[in-house]
């Protein structure tokens, strides 16, 4: 999947909190100044190019609604920053965030019960 640029990821999130959406829908939800129709309308249709928005036809106007939920983009958004910079080490991730204490050893300690939790429901199935 493809990534997408910051202003890509303030637009999908209209679309993960509000659902199909018009494009002069997601101009309203914009503050002063708002950006142009145009401008939105082109993201909206790199969207749909990248495969993270489909449409529906309502005459010659399209209504897009996301393909890709917000829970799976940040799965893979996630494996991607683990393999471009901890050659898909999950544990130079924890170790990382130890070191810059980012995570507390009580907080780590509850990764490890999670960890135990579900390996245990896998034995399980």
């Amino acid at each position: 999947m493809k990534t997408l640029t910051g202003k890509e990821e303030e637009v999908m999130g209209f679309f993960w909190e509000k659902g199909p959406l018009f494009v002069r829908q997601i101009v309203e939800l914009y503050e002063e100044p708002r950006p142009h129709f145009n401008t939105l309308s082109t993201i909206v249709r790199g969207l749909e190019e990248k495969g993270y928005l489909s449409h529906t036809a309502f005459g010659n106007t399209y209504r897009y609604f996301p393909v890709v939920s917000r829970e799976e983009f940040k799965r893979r958004t996630l494996k991607g920053v683990i393999s471009k910079y901890f050659n898909n080490s999950y544990l130079d991730v924890v170790s990382s965030l130890v070191k810059e204490e980012e995570l507390s050893l009580d907080e780590l300690k509850e990764l490890v019960r999670r960890v135990e939790e579900a390996d245990r429901e896998k034995e399980r199935k």
